[in-house]
């Protein structure tokens, strides 16, 4: 372990993000019943230039008269190289009443992005007497956001959860593919004249769970385009929790039960971590340091990794 320890990430569910759009006020309550940890309002890609004002007054007045629950509520705003971001800031914490917790910053490129926002942020705090400090979520969607991750990562106090935008980070990359997330029908390999699908999202997906890792931030998987295939949106789940990725967007209702049953650990993996625990204290008081846990050997390492599961599901319950 290096001299500089690696900070925790928030202690927060974060398994499921609903988005729905501003400029559907209508569905408001229902996205505050459901089961998702996080509810993401939307003022950016969902929302129609035309319609960006009536979006932004509409999640102004939810804010304060819907009943949110304990959930983290959010809002997306516009990204920074349009019109309408500082708008959104400005009016979103000037009359947005205090149960806003997060703010989402699109197509993040670099540090400079944060700050500016950060800036913005903070003043506005200060002028209304704001006694609770907004969260930041990021979303990384091009080629700069992703060789600046690190960055970007430790670019603010205020920063708390970062995303893969997968379509626009592909429009970026120059990638040739249509799909939003899931498997892409050219990228495979070959072997015996069989093809095998191979992930092209992984090495972006896992240097953001660097970045988030060492800078106590929690890594969030995006959106998944095909709402219609269950499966499909499972198998990135579960490739993206693998990978520690704690959490992902639902772009339709039907996708916050398939995220909470992917990221919210199984009764077995839970009694299975807890055995190793007491395993490995029976070991210690044994003055071993590693010991043997059916059939395989498990040691101080494999304290962490059950420590992960536990405190996630221990996180979950609470």
């Amino acid at each position: 372990m290096s001299f500089r320890l690696q900070p925790p990430a928030p202690a927060r569910p974060n398994r499921c993000q609903l988005f729905g759009p501003g400029s559907r006020p209508a569905i408001f309550a229902k996205m505050a019943a459901s089961e998702a940890d996080v509810i993401n309002l939307d003022l950016e890609d969902s929302v129609a230039p035309s319609d960006k004002a009536q979006a932004r007054e509409n999640i102004i007045e939810a804010i304060s008269a819907v009943d949110w629950g304990r959930k983290t509520l959010s809002v997306r705003i516009n990204g920074l190289d349009t019109p309408w971001w500082y708008r959104d800031v400005v009016d979103l914490l000037e009359k947005g009443g205090a149960r806003l917790d997060q703010i989402m910053i699109p197509k993040v490129g670099c540090a400079e992005d944060i700050y500016a926002v950060d800036a913005l942020v903070t003043a506005v705090e200060r002028a209304m007497g704001r006694t609770k400090p907004i969260a930041f979520e990021v979303i990384i969607e091009s080629a700069a956001g992703i060789s600046h991750v690190e960055d970007i990562a430790k670019a603010s106090p205020r920063l708390q959860a970062m995303s893969l935008g997968a379509a626009d980070f592909a429009a970026s990359m120059g990638m040739q593919t249509t799909g939003i997330g899931g498997t892409q029908e050219n990228y495979y390999m070959l072997r015996e004249g069989a093809k095998h699908w191979s992930d092209p999202w992984h090495w972006a997906q896992a240097a953001i769970v660097a970045a988030c890792r060492t800078h106590g931030i929690l890594p969030v998987d995006g959106p998944f385009g095909d709402f219609s295939d269950d499966e499909g949106f499972r198998a990135q789940a579960r490739r993206s929790a693998t990978l520690g990725m704690v959490g992902k967007w639902a772009i339709h209702p039907k996708q916050v039960t398939l995220a909470n049953e992917v990221f919210t650990p199984s009764e077995q993996a839970v009694a299975e971590a807890r055995e190793i625990l007491d395993a490995m204290e029976a070991a210690k008081a044994r003055g071993e340091g590693a010991t043997v846990y059916k059939g395989r050997l498990v040691d101080i390492a494999s304290i962490k990794q059950a420590e992960v599961i536990v405190r996630q599901a221990e996180l979950i319950a609470g």
